[in-house]
């Protein structure tokens, strides 16, 4: 028997019944699937998976499990898809689930089908479906509409068929553009994985173009290192060696001066001694008065540093550099005027100065700094300095005081103090400003009051309590009038003035 026929059993249709997922089943087999299992939330309704594993919900209706009259055929082996009009032959192709699937069209299928014959209510065998229930939206007979239907709207299929009809159509529309949608997504999507591949292809011919340049650039950096090292290996043996051709020549010397000197004291006669004690001595002077170094030119300290920057090879930066100097906190010294002597809440500072062995500047940076501050007469009261790698050999160290006082400085490079320290800070009070004029002198600055006084102590003939020029106790050029200190940018020396010393120079100030 040719025609359409159940996929799970691959017999003619019997009782055909339409899953939610639009495949089709016959309805022995769509019982044969097992027992149906209840959905979260206890919700009226059973679940099942379809032979295309898609798992569904199926109402039920008064105890039992609501079927709908299936007009396709699911996917699967032996299936007869009839979604003519709902899915492409490309589309069709393109999914897993319908790849393999035998395509018929619908019209084909009309002769075999039950669509074409009356339809009975399941309810009711001998009934056929001629109406509709509006309210319950399904199909019902006329004992339904005079039962269980009876106070619902209800009207014939034929003439409800045009309105449902085209809210049917309209949705297919709107299925149909999604499909569309879904197809230029699709062809985006396939667009971009080959997008994606070509471009994972050129960046993994970019690494590995970067990783051979870098490789390269190691390698010649490597050779380059080693080439230096060499020539300090031999540049320090040429010392060595020079050093040791000097001792030598200059120990051949000595010999054969203390020789010749033992021999003419030991053999020689007293007048032989006096005729050559003029130029044995001088030799023996000359040569007791060479300077020469009692400890090797050089040293053997020579080291690799991998994290040091080395600038750029081949275009790529890389690390590890020879170091051939080495720091010696006892040459590091300490600069700076603020490093015997800071303000309160006023940022200072010093620089620490680091040389090597030789007394030499590092001109690197990247050594263990450690600075500690503590105030002698408190002890929990100690300063947190900031250190500032500057690079080349020099380090700053900044830091706020807070309270005023002694300290003690500890500077250390690798755990031992440099040269000067520890030593002591003295933290003074806040700065003092002027409360008086910088004058030339009192009658000046006061416009000729004679109330007005100084406090560089000088006075004038006539009742004139401040100073003048050439008069007793000006100091001869320009000074502070509160405190009497001649240098412009200086500390007021004096405290708060008294109300009348106030009054007298407000008016001195004001004038």
């Amino acid at each position: 028997m040719s025609g359409p026929r159940c996929p799970q059993c691959a017999q003619p249709w019997v009782s055909p019944r339409l899953l939610p997922c639009l495949h089709s089943l016959c309805e022995p087999c769509l019982r044969r699937l097992g027992p149906p299992e209840g959905p979260p939330g206890g919700q009226e309704c059973h679940m099942l998976y379809c032979p295309t594993l898609e798992k569904m919900h199926l109402p039920k209706e008064n105890g039992e499990v609501k079927l709908l009259l299936c007009l396709s055929a699911p996917p699967g082996p032996f299936t007869v898809c009839m979604c003519k009009g709902t899915i492409s032959q490309s589309e069709r192709r393109r999914q897993k689930k319908t790849a393999s699937h035998a395509v018929t069209e619908l019209e084909n299928t009309k002769d075999c089908s039950q669509a074409r014959k009356p339809l009975l209510c399941p309810s009711h065998p001998t009934e056929e479906l001629r109406l509709f229930c509006e309210q319950c939206d399904q199909p019902v007979c006329r004992d339904c509409v005079l039962g269980r239907h009876r106070q619902h709207p209800c009207d014939f299929t034929g003439n409800v068929i045009h309105r449902h009809g085209d809210a049917l159509r309209e949705l297919l529309k709107s299925s149909q553009q999604h499909m569309d949608t879904l197809e230029d997504v699709l062809s985006q999507v396939d667009e971009m994985g080959s997008a994606v591949r070509s471009r994972a292809e050129a960046v993994a011919t970019e690494i590995c173009q970067f990783a051979r340049g870098y490789v390269k650039a190691i390698e010649e950096h490597r050779d380059r290192l080693l080439k230096q090292l060499e020539d300090l290996k031999v540049q320090k043996e040429n010392l060595l060696h020079l050093q040791k051709a000097q001792l030598q020549q200059l120990l051949l010397d000595v010999k054969t001066g203390v020789e010749f000197t033992e021999h003419l004291l030991m053999s020689g006669s007293d007048v032989e001694i006096l005729v050559t004690k003029g130029v044995v001595s001088s030799r023996l002077t000359k040569l007791n008065s060479v300077a020469y170094s009692t400890h090797p030119s050089v040293d053997d300290r020579i080291q690799f540093s991998p994290h040091e920057r080395a600038g750029q090879c081949c275009g790529y930066e890389v690390f590890g550099a020879i170091l051939n100097k080495v720091v010696d906190p006892a040459k590091c010294t300490l600069h700076g005027e603020d490093l015997h002597s800071a303000r309160q809440n006023q940022l200072s500072g010093f620089t620490l100065l680091c040389k090597d062995t030789m007394g030499e500047r590092m001109g690197r940076g990247g050594e263990a700094v450690r600075v500690t501050i503590t105030h002698k007469d408190k002890r929990d009261c100690a300063l947190k300095p900031t250190v500032c790698d500057n690079g080349d050999g020099t380090y700053y160290i900044s830091y706020s005081p807070e309270e005023p006082g002694l300290y003690a400085v500890c500077v250390c490079v690798k755990g031992q103090h440099v040269q000067g320290s520890p030593f002591t800070l003295m933290v003074k009070h806040k700065f003092r400003e002027h409360q008086g004029v910088f004058h030339c002198c009192t009658f000046c600055s006061s416009g000729g009051q004679k109330a007005a006084r100084c406090a560089c102590g000088g006075t004038m003939p006539g009742g004139y309590q401040g100073c003048g020029h050439g008069h007793k106790g000006h100091p001869g050029c320009h000074h502070w009038s509160c405190c009497g200190q001649v240098k412009e940018s200086s500390e007021c020396l004096c405290g708060p003035p008294s109300d009348t010393s106030q009054r007298s120079l407000l008016r001195t100030v004001a004038l």
